[in-house]
């Protein structure tokens, strides 16, 4: 229910026109400079008046996902009196294919209770193309752990929570946007269009709503940063099979978490086997060679072998993964947020906890510039704001995750490195630091030299004695964007 008073608003013509690796190496981001993109210039937006009559106006604000990055938005936008907030999420129990890893900082950040973790993760196994297995999790404090959630039960605590502080929620599927040709220099509105969902029926109920403000949080194939022309991004399948096992196998993952390289099982990315409530999590994810993703995914059960055998896959589950930035994250008074705004990290496959930070950060950003409701911020300011504070602070980290997963994903040298190198104490200190709390602490000059020398050693142990990658080619499906 709202926890304030909505006033009376009135209509406005508008215008015409239109994951570990979840964690390992993710440190070394905080040695590079962030890097924030350049400024645009746009003509400021005409104002209306401020009012000082009970009845004056509420901009309107349009939430498009439900998802992390969506509610973490609204709820911001819906603490605002000045403001009317509406979300979009098309389906309530939506269980996006995610392994559903989040850093233990989010729980406190995001003050979530504990009962949305599944399972919280002190050790995980890394094993290599060669089947060489090494542990890692010796250096976390008691307390510390990477909480394992569904999507499902934690997406709706968090939506529930928006609509506790005011956010209005619209069961349906946006299907378009209308935008004025002047939506940049004047405040014409624009106009969502959608599918309304309606009991009984399958196609729901077209309708439409004009709104001042549009956040895209509706993921990799969004709609909006289609009407907005955010432009295109490659992009990774990921595939998971939910899978229920017998208490005795459960109990091996009562606290574990498993990794597995290989060209067998991702020729870019890795497989996983994440503990959930009462099954687990049996993953893979690639963009290189897109279409042999069930390959991919036989591959890591058979690797997991007898520690899923006699499973029951309960679930299965597919969805795309962006690898970059949208060219454009803001246009107008659109912005996107979470996967829509391409905010996946390399060589992790990371976004929950970008997800709901962007969304927040975003939303933030926007009330401030928004000065209680009497003003619509303008392209530029979004982008002073918003986008140049949150490349200032993850910027360098995608960048470096980009780098870490092409030295180390390529081929099983690589990989075979990758795993020998876990083993080092100091590698797991700063790995779990980084993404536990989402920064670098206790770096040792001296260690990093060192690590660098035994990076350089395990790679040139590992080109030697592993096996050759399989070769693939699918000239067409690899220059697919969305």
């Amino acid at each position: 229910q709202n926890l304030y008073f909505k006033s009376h608003t009135f209509h406005r013509h508008k215008s015409t026109n239109m994951k570990f690796t979840i964690a390992t190496i993710a440190t070394l981001a905080s040695t590079v400079a962030a890097f924030t993109p350049s400024s645009f210039i746009s003509t400021p937006v005409a104002h209306k008046a401020a009012s000082d009559s009970a009845l004056c106006m509420k901009y309107k604000v349009a939430v498009v996902g439900g998802g992390p990055s969506g509610a973490c938005a609204a709820e911001i936008f819906a603490q605002e009196r000045g403001i009317d907030t509406v979300m979009f999420e098309r389906k309530m129990d939506n269980a996006k294919p995610c392994g559903g890893a989040i850093p233990l900082c989010m729980v406190a950040e995001f003050n979530m209770p504990e009962t949305v973790v599944d399972r919280k993760v002190r050790k995980m196994n890394l094993i290599s193309p060669t089947g060489v297995e090494v542990n890692i999790g010796e250096t976390l404090q008691p307390g510390e752990y990477i909480g394992m959630c569904r999507r499902e039960v934690m997406d709706k605590f968090l939506r529930d929570r928006a609509i506790e502080y005011g956010a209005e929620i619209v069961n349906g599927l946006v299907t378009s946007i209308d935008v004025p040709a002047d939506h940049k220099t004047s405040e014409s509105q624009y106009t969502i269009n959608y599918q309304k969902y309606t009991v009984g029926s399958s196609a729901g109920t077209p309708m439409s709503m004009d709104v001042d403000l549009i956040v895209g949080a509706d993921g990799a194939n969004s709609r909006v940063a289609k009407a907005m022309d955010a432009g295109q991004y490659n992009f990774a399948i990921a595939f998971q099979e939910r899978i229920k096992i017998s208490d005795e196998k459960m109990a091996f993952y009562e606290e574990m978490a498993e990794m597995y390289v290989g060209d067998d099982v991702s020729p870019d990315f890795y497989g996983w086997v994440f503990p959930k409530y009462d099954h687990v999590g049996v993953g893979t994810g690639t963009v290189v060679n897109r279409p042999a993703i069930k390959q991919y995914q036989k591959a890591i059960r058979d690797r997991a072998g007898d520690k899923i055998a006699g499973g029951k896959i309960i679930k299965v589950e597919a969805h795309p993964i962006p690898e970059h930035y949208r060219p454009r994250r803001v246009q107008g008074r659109i912005a996107l947020v979470g996967d829509a705004a391409g905010y996946v990290t390399k060589c992790s496959g990371e976004g929950i906890y970008f997800a709901a930070k962007s969304g927040r950060m975003a939303a933030e950003e926007i009330v401030a510039l928004m000065k209680n409701g009497s003003k619509l911020p303008t392209q530029a300011e979004i982008e002073q704001t918003y986008i140049k504070k949150y490349d200032g602070l993850y910027g360098p980290t995608y960048t470096v995750l980009d780098i870490l997963q092409k030295v180390f994903y390529t081929n099983n040298g690589a990989r075979e490195a990758f795993v020998e190198l876990c083993n080092s104490k100091y590698v797991q200190q700063v790995t779990f630091d980084s993404y536990l709390y989402k920064r670098v602490q206790g770096n040792n000059p001296l260690d990093d030299v060192k690590l660098l020398g035994e990076t350089i050693g395990c790679l040139v142990k590992g080109y030697a004695t592993a096996k050759p990658d399989q070769e693939f080619s699918n000239p067409v499906e690899s220059l697919k964007r969305i």
